[in-house]
């Protein structure tokens, strides 16, 4: 029987809860055990779930890594610091699952890319729509043309946040904290697994498969970074791939990514898992999909040399698109008549963006070329070279 390979988890809190779970799962199964947290305030015994007992705590990341004999570091603090993080738990030959975003810019992300390779160590990069079945699945579909020549890939996210998720932390909703890169955004951070999906659906994953990227950014609330943007990407195999993504929805609903093909459609509702198949000549088919949760690929790497499912190199292609957004003109403020505050939720609405959001993903158009009311007056290309 397989010795449960002993995890660190760094940042605990917000998101790091759903590690917290994971890992509790994973170690019910036998296959990690929670060695230590790393956090600058310790956990109190109640914020452990049941089942944990009582792991070691250090603000210390590199000693603590030291002392429980971490095999595994799972990454889940802010995103500027995921980097140093990251190349302190290679240096000591720990394998890490690194949170997405990877890091706040293609600079960063190639210093800790780069690092973790010539350390030796492997890396999981958190995108766990990616380890669903469906994605291999919908490859398929493609590979063998049931739905035609593939014209281009959409994604469409919806959400709301209320006002106080761009206060739970000092980087929340920054493009920049003390003069350090954050791009806290709505396509970087919330919604970074509909950019992150749509490039896989769409064969471009490498940072030189992608020869352009347009951005519009524009924020309803009270933040520097953006709350409602678009974003086009065009890959050196001549398709267009358009993400649309707002957290200040009517009426927040599951996101997804559409392949459109001459002959039919494929609809990717990753957070489910389920995928819709609509093609000329037959009914619509609607099938769902397991999962492989990516801590659990990641030590069966570590024992049996199965293949990673997110290593960096994956999420080159998305890191582009967070340069392009890093780089863009600061977003842009929409006007007080283009959004309401929803007194019981208190939450930013803007009017209409729901639609806007699936218009573009089944359209291919930018906001500016959708007519929207707060139509931005240029869009802000950014071409990428080789």
């Amino acid at each position: 029987m397989s010795i449960a390979v002993p995890v660190v988890l760094a940042g605990a809190r917000g998101h790091g809860h759903w590690h917290l779970d994971n890992i509790r799962r994973l170690q019910d199964k036998g296959i990690v055990r929670l060695a230590g947290i790393c956090e600058l305030t310790p956990l109190s015994p109640r914020e452990i779930p049941e089942g944990l007992g009582a792991p070691e705590q250090s603000a210390d990341f590199g000693a603590l890594l030291e002392s429980t004999g971490a095999r595994i570091a799972v990454v889940c603090t802010p995103i500027p610091t995921h980097t140093d993080l990251a190349l302190t738990a290679a240096r000591k030959g720990v394998h890490l699952l690194l949170e997405k975003p990877p890091a706040p810019s293609y600079a960063e992300f190639r210093r800790m890319a780069d690092g973790v390779a010539e350390a030796g160590v492997a890396c999981q990069i958190g995108f766990q729509s990616l380890g669903s079945h469906a994605v291999p699945a919908i490859r398929d579909l493609i590979a063998d043309g049931v739905i035609g020549e593939i014209a281009g890939v959409g994604g469409a996210g919806a959400w709301a946040r209320a006002e106080d998720y761009y206060r739970r932390a000092p980087w929340a909703g920054r493009r920049r904290l003390n003069g350090v890169d954050v791009i806290d955004g709505a396509l970087t951070n919330p919604l970074a697994h509909a950019v992150a999906t749509a490039l896989a659906l769409a064969g471009a994953t490498r940072a030189d498969d992608v020869t352009g990227i347009e951005t519009e950014l524009a924020h309803a609330n009270a933040i520097e970074s953006d709350d409602t943007s678009c974003v086009r990407v065009r890959t050196a195999g001549g398709r267009e791939i358009v993400v649309a993504a707002t957290l200040c929805a009517e009426d927040p609903d599951d996101p997804y990514v559409v392949v459109h093909g001459s002959r039919g459609r494929i609809t990717y509702w990753y957070k489910q898992d389920r995928v819709l198949l609509q093609r000329a000549g037959h009914g619509p088919e609607e099938s769902e999909y397991g999962r492989t949760d990516l801590l659990e690929n990641l030590v069966d790497h570590l024992r049996d040399g199965t293949p990673l499912l997110v290593p960096p190199a994956v999420t080159e292609s998305f890191m582009r698109v967070v340069e392009a957004i890093r780089v863009a003109p600061d977003p842009v403020r929409l006007p007080d008549d283009a959004w309401h505050l929803l007194p019981g939720e208190r939450r930013r609405v803007v009017p209409g963006v729901d639609g806007l959001v699936a218009a573009a993903a089944d359209t291919l158009a930018l906001f500016s070329e959708l007519g929207a009311p707060w139509a931005f007056p240029t869009a802000h290309p950014k071409e990428v070279s080789s």
